[in-house]
């Protein structure tokens, strides 16, 4: 994700109530929609090491991570937008 990250602030299509997640950091509940996804894995990136490696043996293991946005902002992987009037003068 570049930084600042402008997202659309789009619900969910369905009816009825929004699903809700647990911030991985903080713990708290958010809608799925307000949150920044970040995946965190395992991967060799040595290519020496990739080839002895028998890819059957390795699982690619990684896990989908939801951010709430005062976290994200906390820890960088966001960046606030400058508002409208700043971006005019």
């Amino acid at each position: 994700m570049s930084a600042p990250y402008r997202r659309g602030y789009t619900h969910t299509k369905s009816k009825g109530k929004e699903s809700t997640v647990v911030c991985t950091y903080c713990g708290r509940q958010v809608p799925r929609w307000k949150t920044f996804v970040q995946y965190r894995g395992f991967r060799i990136s040595d290519p020496t090491l990739r080839k002895q490696i028998d890819p059957r043996r390795v699982s690619g293991f990684s896990s989908k991570m939801y951010v709430c946005p005062s976290c994200a902002r906390y820890r960088g992987i966001v960046q606030v937008g400058r508002s409208r009037k700043s971006r005019r003068g």
